[in-house]
C-alpha cells in the first residue's frame, strides 16, 4: 500500500495529504504484480470513477489469477431505494452517502481473516437493487478483488477501508471517455436523453471528480 508522506493534514482532515506517486503499469501486467504479494489472503482494491471499467477489470484479473480469486463489489452495498427515498437521496444514488460503508467495512474485515465459505451481496443493475448473497467467496480464495468507486476515499467511514487492502489499483481515464461510456450505459438502461444527461452531468461525473479530489493515491495506476 502507498504510504502517506509529510506531517500535514489533508483537506478532509486525514493525516498526510502528500502521497507518493502512483506507479503506472501496463494493464496486462497487473496479475503479475498481484502474484508477487505474500500472504494467505490478499485484498486488492480496484478503484476509478463511474464508467472506468472496474467490474470488467476485476473479472479480467480474477480470470488471470485463476480459481483462487474471488470478486467483492462495492455496489452490493448500495442502500435500497426505499431507504434513499426516506432520506431524500434517490436523485444522487451512487454518491458516497448512498452506500452502507459500515457493512462493507465489516464484511471486508471478516473476509480478511475468514477461512470459511462466505456469501457477499451483489448489485442487479437492471433491477436497480442489491442481491443478498448474490456472490460468494470460497474458503480457498487467496485473492479478493474488491472493486468500487470510493475504496480509497478519505472521508469518515470510507477511510477505514484503506488498511484492509494489500494492494490498490486505480483506473485513470479521460473524463470525455467516461462521459461517453456513461451516456451509453444509461441509454441502454432505457433512460431518455434528458434523464441520461442529468445522471451523467449532475451525478456520475461529479462523483468522479470527488474521487479524484478526495482519495488517497493508489499503489498502481493503469491508463490503457
Amino acid at each position: 500500500m502507498s504510504d502517506w508522506l509529510g506531517d500535514s493534514n489533508g483537506p478532509m482532515g486525514d493525516h498526510g495529504a502528500f502521497m507518493e506517486s502512483e506507479l503506472q503499469v501496463p494493464r496486462a501486467d497487473l496479475a503479475a504484480h498481484i502474484r508477487q504479494l505474500d500472504g494467505d489472503r490478499l485484498l486488492i482494491a480496484v478503484v476509478g470513477g463511474p464508467g472506468a471499467g472496474k467490474s470488467h477489470i476485476a473479472r479480467e484479473l480474477a480470470e488471470a489469477l485463476g480459481e483462487r480469486a474471488a470478486i467483492v463489489a462495492m455496489d452490493g452495498f448500495h442502500r435500497d431505494n426505499d431507504w434513499l427515498d426516506a432520506h431524500g437521496l434517490r436523485a444522487v444514488k451512487g454518491a458516497p452517502e448512498t452506500f452502507d460503508v459500515d457493512s462493507l467495512s465489516d464484511l471486508l474485515a471478516r473476509l480478511k481473516v475468514a477461512r470459511d465459505d462466505a456469501s457477499v451481496p451483489t448489485f442487479d443493475r437492471d433491477a436497480d437493487a442489491t442481491v443478498t448473497g448474490g456472490g460468494s467467496v470460497p474458503a480457498s480464495a487467496k485473492y479478493l478483488i474488491v472493486e468500487g468507486n470510493y475504496l480509497l476515499l478519505t472521508r469518515p467511514g470510507w477511510r477505514d477501508l484503506y488498511p484492509l487492502f494489500d494492494l490498490s489499483i486505480r483506473i485513470d481515464l479521460p473524463e470525455a471517455v467516461l462521459r461517453q461510456r456513461l451516456t451509453e450505459r444509461w441509454r441502454d438502461q432505457g433512460c431518455d436523453l434528458a434523464e441520461t444527461r442529468r445522471r451523467v452531468e449532475e451525478n456520475d461525473l461529479p462523483n468522479g471528480r470527488l474521487i479524484a479530489r478526495e482519495s488517497r493515491a493508489a499503489d498502481l495506476v493503469i491508463r490503457d
